[in-house]
């Protein structure tokens, strides 16, 4: 399976199994679940055709491991906007977690925090890497570093999803560190 491909059905997941899928006549569980025969049916029915193959190649490679497949069912792993329960248990993140966004951000999460906008928690990395590499994906990437730690002892809740991504419902500014001048 070519890259264009892979990516070609990788962003069509996403959009159907974390923010439409009632697009395609899909109906996630209430952990987020479909079955992956019901899938592929559906897709298919709405012009977009792929095989198990491609599917599992698409899950297997990619390299943020956005899927999860658990017998005969599939799920987003994390970012959903439409509502699921993921039924992570609590975690105790480490002392610091990253935030990768974009300068013109900023101000905004100076005076608010890091928010959760259309997704369900806010998304933090646990390492500077790859939240530059998340921010890089809107501009020229600034990593804020979020006193986890702090927030875990002040009742803030995180989870870790499948593949590594932590999550909490919002990061007060206060337990933000800003770069320096760039």
């Amino acid at each position: 399976m070519d890259e264009r491909r892979t990516v070609k059905v990788s962003k069509y997941l996403s959009k159907h199994l974390r923010h439409q899928p009632e697009r395609i006549g899909l109906t996630l569980d209430e952990g987020g679940w479909t079955e992956i025969d019901t899938l592929i049916a559906a897709a298919a029915a709405h012009g977009f055709r792929f095989t198990r193959e491609e599917l599992d190649h698409v899950v297997a490679a990619n390299d943020k491991q956005r899927f999860a497949i658990e017998g005969t069912r599939i799920r987003a792993s994390q970012g959903h906007s439409v509502e699921v329960d993921l039924g992570l248990p609590p975690a105790t993140p480490p002392p610091y977690l990253y935030h990768g966004t974009v300068a013109r951000s900023l101000d905004a999460i100076r005076a608010a925090g890091l928010k959760p906008m259309s997704r369900h928690d806010v998304h933090l990395s646990a390492d500077r890497e790859t939240a530059n590499r998340v921010g890089a994906r809107r501009g020229r990437p600034v990593v804020l570093t979020v006193d986890a730690g702090a927030m875990h002892r002040d009742g803030h809740v995180f989870h870790v999803s499948a593949n590594g991504v932590w999550l909490t419902a919002a990061v007060p500014a206060r337990y933000l560190r800003f770069p320096g001048p760039h």
